[in-house]
């Protein structure tokens, strides 16, 4: 039997979803983001789960969207709905406090991912990048700019380049950054303080928080997606990407 492509667990108060495609570098398919968005909506309904930690494998939290199972359905010129950002958005959706606990690449989609939860922890060797502009689409722009402010977010998504875990830290892309092999006792200890609290007001201050900071940027980004993804230009450019593009994984 094959591995399953997420991986669910709860303990102690802390509901985990693992993204469990190693060899893919956990890039993100229609499959996988089905998977998530079940693994979701099971965390958000049982009552013993106070916090919940999205994490990829060792060394990799997700490279991005599924570029070869996405270029399959650009080439035939098909507009189509977005899993991989449709699970970054049920993520984001929850009422519950969320962790990402990232290592290694954190590219498109999977940038997306983790600017969805509420508090990301990096390792030293993560690196995050927002490559849409050179797809052609509009990825991640909208929690982006929440996090890092308006200028830093137009210079990232407009020029795609690469952040390394200590800039992530400096611009507020991510809380903190600790050694490769400390991540999980990191989380632990955070999830472990959080857990501790009040679960209701955990809740409450996630929607106050949040108020805060909202607008109308997520839905117009989702518009942006359905008025680019699959076009004349995003496919040109997708296509030309994905040829440039080696490895094992890729994020779109």
């Amino acid at each position: 039997m094959p591995e399953p492509l997420v991986v669910v667990s709860v303990a102690d108060g802390v509901g985990r979803m693992r993204l469990n495609r190693a060899d893919k570098r956990n890039a993100i398919s229609a499959a996988m983001a089905a998977l998530m968005h079940e693994a979701m909506e099971a965390l958000d309904d049982d009552d013993d789960v106070r916090v919940i930690v999205v994490e990829g494998t060792d060394g990799a939290f997700s490279a991005g969207a599924d570029m070869a199972e996405s270029n399959a359905s650009y080439e035939a010129g098909e507009r189509r709905f977005n899993p991989s950002s449709d699970a970054a958005a049920r993520v984001g959706a929850s009422p519950k406090p969320t962790i990402a606990a990232i290592d290694g690449p954190v590219y498109g989609a999977g940038a997306l991912l983790a600017c969805a939860c509420d508090i990301r922890v990096a390792t030293a060797r993560s690196r995050f990048r927002f490559p849409g502009s050179e797809y052609g689409l509009v990825v991640g722009a909208a929690g982006l700019a929440t996090l890092v402010g308006n200028a830093l977010a137009k210079e990232l998504i407009f020029t795609s380049r690469v952040v390394d875990a200590e800039e992530a830290v400096r611009i507020g892309l991510a809380n903190r950054v600790v050694a490769n092999d400390a991540l999980a006792a990191t989380i632990d200890e955070l999830t472990a303080q959080i857990a501790a609290s009040s679960p209701l007001a955990a809740m409450w201050a996630k929607r106050v928080i949040n108020a805060a900071t909202s607008g109308n940027a997520v839905a117009l980004e989702a518009q942006a997606d359905l008025a680019l993804r699959g076009g004349a230009d995003h496919r040109t450019r997708f296509a030309s990407a994905t040829q440039r593009i080696t490895g094992r994984g890729s994020g779109a």
